[in-house]
């Protein structure tokens, strides 16, 4: 048997534009669970994102530059079929309120029945609860200081 066969892989998908304190906390406690974290940035032609696919993906390499057990990657299509391509046999998602939740069941139900990949969800922790990226992005955008909201040594492009 090899050590591949049993080793532990999530991956967390998300547009992550950008990725807050609360996504940062997830991962975090995720690498106690798992023995990788793939940090999926979907990719949506139809959303206008404040960041580039690449922007998000150069600032969470930089974030987890001395974690190996992190990797970021971004992707478009299904989902589930990147989570296959890696070997991820759990898909992490985040929950900050029962409307969350009641989405990512749905999610999570229909993931399983394609895939047999099973969701994994954590519980935002409750200091970080009122943080969005969509909350974040519009702060940004009238020029307010987001530092409290975003991972301790994350960088914006242009900051």
């Amino acid at each position: 048997m090899t050590q591949n066969c049993c080793k532990k892989t999530a991956l967390f998908p998300g547009t992550f534009d950008p990725f807050t304190r609360g996504h940062y906390s997830v991962v975090e406690r995720a690498l106690n669970l798992f023995d990788e974290v793939i940090i999926a940035i979907g990719v949506n032609a139809l959303k206008k994102p404040m960041f580039t696919a690449d922007e998000r993906v150069a600032m969470l390499q930089q974030l987890y530059a001395n974690e190996p057990r992190v990797r970021v990657v971004a992707y478009s299509g299904l989902t589930v079929d990147l989570a296959q391509e890696y070997g991820a046999r759990f898909m992490l998602r985040g929950v900050r309120s029962v409307i969350d939740f009641e989405y990512e069941k749905s999610i999570a139900d229909v993931n399983r029945d394609i895939s047999g990949v099973e969701t994994v969800l954590m519980f935002t922790q409750p200091q970080y609860a009122h943080i969005s990226s969509s909350v974040v992005r519009e702060l940004l955008s009238y020029g307010r200081n987001v530092e409290a909201y975003l991972p301790p040594q994350m960088v914006l492009p242009g900051k």
